[in-house]
Order: structure tokens, then sequence, then C-alpha cells
């Protein structure tokens, strides 16, 4: 077999059509690999894939000044959703609050939810081992279902689901700060950065982290009317602090408690419940509450109180001292990468008509109002920017890496052929990792990203591919200077000879691999490993071969010398 193999290279090389189509062929294969990943996107990139978990939280947000009532409807409506689902196994609702802080709601925040509006849902799922349906996946079928059913019970509600992060937490998938002076600006910008996102195809649970600013009534007491009706402050306080929010009468002895039971007084729900929200509304339950002053006379509460419409005060966020808020989104099963791209060409299209736009960096924005002349500064942040971050950092290191071989190379051979061949070699290897994912992309339900961990893969891939290289050259260079065989020769017999343990070598990745390719966030590790070993392996026998035998290799070797 290894004879034939040897007689295969040794013919090859020397045909001068055969090594044209290998040189034509492995260009044409890493120019296709590379469009594949920009700018077709055929194999998408991204940070790190969906983890299959056995819990996810669903965040539930009302308009700013909604009841707890209706936070409860909203609430048991998403319930009424998952508990329909084979594997779910129970829900946790918590009104009013945030659940227990996890990973995800550590950088969330969720631990300082404390209103009436907000409430958390934690889902517990059955094992991933007892389950086909990843819990991601799961997530994206479910989504749009509750959010078009239980969103328009109130205007302004906003469902999002939240997963345990695969790395490192962060607020959302893609995050936009908007920096400016003022806070009107600053609220405007981010709607209309909101619509664009909503607009945006991918985007999803897209929301602006700030309050809504809504109307709510001030009862002022005219303190004249009230001393002329002989009604003390403190009376008016007790009545309208009794009748919604309740408090304590009297206390009850018990014999089973060393401390005294206290006995609360309030109206009842129904008593309490507005008929909607307006001045009138609140005009008609005042005016059931009623007063008795020092002479016996009953006094409507109407009468010693005007009721006032005013705009609620919204939180101010700052970061780094300076004026800003965040609008938020989570994208659908893609990567974060294309929908900012595409986000940011629909940012500038639209806001030119408004803004003077000035681009700063590779994505962020420096917009200026036309006519008021306010500056606003928009800078993406969030995993996308995590993302970019370790695609550069792993890139810088993969470039370090093949640097740092070439030279060790040319002080080896003291040849800059010999080390670009072993280089190019080992580069060559990005084919298989390209064309892998694009394969199991095929074979899997889900969309299989490119991620970091198939960068470290690739990596991990330059030593084995620049050994095999660095072998093969040597054993060429012993049997020409010890055995005086012609070029073609040595070097197909040493391809032949070093095929075996190249094989071996090969197949014990490939086996230790697939075990990483199943998991879910290590399989991009795992099929890099695989398929670009495949790779290296064609380069280290088809493609380095050919390459020695067209470069002057006495001359390479100093053999003159």
């Amino acid at each position: 077999m290894f004879k034939k193999f040897e007689g295969f290279v040794f013919n090859g090389i020397q045909s001068k059509l055969q090594r044209r189509i290998v040189l034509i062929g492995t260009f044409i294969a890493l120019v296709v690999s590379i469009l594949m990943v920009a700018p077709y996107e055929v194999v998408l990139a991204k940070m790190l894939p969906g983890k299959n978990n056995d819990t996810f939280n669903i965040y539930v947000n009302l308009a700013q000044g909604s009841s707890i009532e209706q936070t409860s409807a909203v609430t048991s409506c998403v319930s009424s959703y998952m508990v329909k689902e084979k594997n779910v196994l129970d829900t946790e609702v918590f009104l009013g609050m945030g659940s227990p802080l996890d990973f995800a709601g550590l950088i969330k925040g969720s631990q300082f939810k404390n209103a009436e509006n907000v409430a958390e849902i934690v889902v517990n799922i059955t094992k991933k081992h007892h389950r086909k349906e990843p819990s991601y996946l799961m997530v994206q079928r479910i989504r749009p279902i509750i959010q078009s059913n239980c969103e328009k019970i109130y205007p302004h509600t906003k469902i999002s689901f939240v997963e345990p992060p695969a790395g490192p937490p962060t607020l959302a998938a893609i995050v936009m700060e908007v920096y400016g002076n003022s806070s009107e600006g600053i609220r405007r910008v981010a709607t209309k950065i909101e619509k664009i996102f909503q607009k945006t195809r991918g985007l999803v649970d897209i929301d602006i982290m700030e309050d809504t600013i809504y109307t709510s009534y001030e009862l002022k007491v005219n303190s004249t009317k009230a001393a002329k009706s002989g009604v003390s402050l403190k009376q008016l306080n007790n009545i309208l602090y009794l009748s919604f929010e309740g408090m304590k009468i009297a206390v009850k002895n018990s014999a089973k408690y060393n401390d005294q039971v206290p006995i609360y007084l309030s109206l009842s729900q129904d008593s309490k419940r507005f008929i909607k929200k307006d001045i009138d509304a609140i005009s008609v339950k005042l005016a059931s509450l009623k007063l008795m002053n020092k002479k016996g006379y009953m006094i409507p509460v109407t009468e010693l109180v005007t009721i006032e419409a005013v705009k609620s005060n919204p939180m101010i966020m700052t970061k780094n001292l300076h004026h800003m808020t965040n609008v938020l989104a989570e994208t659908d099963m893609v990567s974060q990468v294309y929908p900012l791209i595409a986000a940011r060409k629909m940012i500038i299209k639209e806001f030119s008509k408004e803004y003077d736009i000035k681009k700063v960096g590779l994505f962020n924005l420096n917009i200026k109002d036309k006519k008021t002349h306010e500056v606003y500064n928009l800078v993406w942040d969030g995993e996308m920017k995590v993302t970019m971050d370790t695609f550069v950092d792993l890139g810088a290191a993969f470039i370090a890496a093949l640097i740092l071989i070439f030279l060790l190379m040319v002080i080896y051979y003291k040849s800059y052929a010999l080390s670009g061949i072993i280089l190019l070699g080992s580069f060559l290897s990005i084919i298989g990792v390209i064309f892998g994912h694009y394969i199991m992309n095929l074979f899997t339900v889900g969309t299989f990203f490119l991620t970091a961990t198939s960068l470290i893969g690739f990596i991990a891939l330059i030593g084995i591919s620049s050994r095999n290289s660095l072998l093969l050259i040597d054993f060429t260079k012993s049997l020409m200077q010890e055995k005086k065989m012609p070029k073609a020769k040595a070097i197909a017999h040493a391809t032949a000879t070093r095929s075996k343990p190249i094989f071996l070598t090969a197949v014990a990745i490939i086996l230790a691999s697939t075990l990483l390719a199943q998991d879910a966030v290590f399989g991009g590790l795992g099929v890099s490993l695989i398929f670009g070993t495949v790779a290296a392996v064609i380069a280290s026998l088809i493609i380095v071969p050919v390459l020695l035998y067209m470069s002057d290799l006495k001359k390479h070797f100093h053999f003159e010398d």
C-alpha cells in the first residue's frame, strides 16, 4: 500500500499538470473557505453557541405604575403556557421581586428588582440527557408564542427569556450605550434605536434600560379647609393610609406566641380598585371616604384635598460619571455580529436626516443634532463586544504563533523558503476547520457556529501540522544527503514512510475529539480538531511534497557548502 502511495507521489510531483492542479485546487479551496465566513456568511461566527441548560428564567416587565394584580395576570398567562410543555418540571413565580441570585442575574441586576410592575419566573426542565430538544431551541420555539399572547394583555408589557450564559455573563447579546447631556435627548435617541432593533432580523427581547415616564396623582391637603372643618391632618392621613395601604389598629394576645399579634385593617381588594386611571375615578373613590369632625358632622375627603396629575421622576443612569442609557437586544440563535452590522447601517441611514453622523472606531458612532447641536455618543457593548475582542485576541495569538514558528524554522533551516512551506502547510488546516463547520451545520438542528473554541482548536492544529511538515523535510534531507537519492525519489519515499505515523497520529486526534464534538460549548473545538486534522494530513502528504519538489532543495539544505 505504501509502495503504491510512494509511486503516486513520485509521479504526481513530477507531472507539471498535476502539480498545477494541486496548487490551483488548494488556492480555490482556501479562497472559498474564507468567502464562506465573509461576506457570504455560509458559516456563521459567534462567541459561544447556545448552552443546553436545565433551567432558564423569564423576566416580566410591565409599564411603570402598573399594579401587582396586573403583573400577576401576565405571569399567570406565561405560566399557563409553560406548564403545557412536557419537558417542564415546574415553574416558580417571584412577584414584585427578582429570583434568588444566579449567574445571569448577577450581571442583569435581578437582585435589585423591587416593584409591583416586575416579576421573574424560574422554569425548571428535565435533565438534558432525558430530552431531545436543547433548552436554547425550546426558548426559541416558545418565545414568540408567549410574547404574542401575553404581552398584549397590558400595553407596554415586555417579556424576555434569560438563559444561563455559556461564557462570560453580559448585560445582553447586543447593547447600545447612548451617552449625552440631555435626558430627553438620550431618551429620544434610545427610542429611535429601539425601533430600529425591532426591525432588524434576528434580534429579540428588545428593551430600553430606563424607567417609563407615567402619570401619577398627588393629594394635596388644603390645611385651611381642614382647620375650618374641624378635621386634624393626622386624622386625614390615617384614613387615607388605612383605606389603601392598611395599618395596625390593635393587637391580639395569643397563648402560642410570646409577642402580641398585630391586627391590620384595610379596604378589600375590590374596594381599593379604581375603575380607570384618571382624576375622575380617584375623585369618585375618595368621595366615598368621609371623616367625622369634632361636632359629629361627616366631611367627604374630596372637600379637604386637591388631586393633581404629575409626571413620574425616571431613574438617572450614569457610567463613568457620564449620563447614559442602554438599549438591549438578544439574538435569536444567530451571531451577534451580523444583526449589529445590519442595525448600524439602518441607524446611519435613518439618523442622517436629523443628525450629523461621524464614525468612531470599528462600530461606534458620534451623532450631532442638526437643530439643537447636541452631541450623543453611540457605543456598542455586550456579548458582541466580547465576541469581537475574543476573535481579535485569538487572531493575534494565531498570527503570533505563525510568526514564532516561522522564525524558529528560519533559525533551524537557515532558509526562508522551507520555513514558508512549513508555515503554509500549517495555515491550510483552516480549510478543513471551515468546511467542517459547514458540514456539521447541515446535520445539526440549530446553527453550528464558528466559535471561540473553534479558533482555539485551529491554533492547536498549527503545532501538529508544523510537526508533520518538519519530519517530512528532515527525512527528505537525510535521504538526499546520506543515501544520495534524487530529489523526487527522496520526497516520495519520505512522504510514504512518514504517512503511517501521520495517519496514526491523525486517527488518535480524531477519535479523541469525537467526544468534544458532541458538547454544546466545546463542539467547535472538537470539529476543528477533527476536520482540521484531515486537512493537515492532506496538506502534509500532498501539498508539501509538491512545494518541496518545486524548491531548490540542494540550495536550501546547503549541500553545496
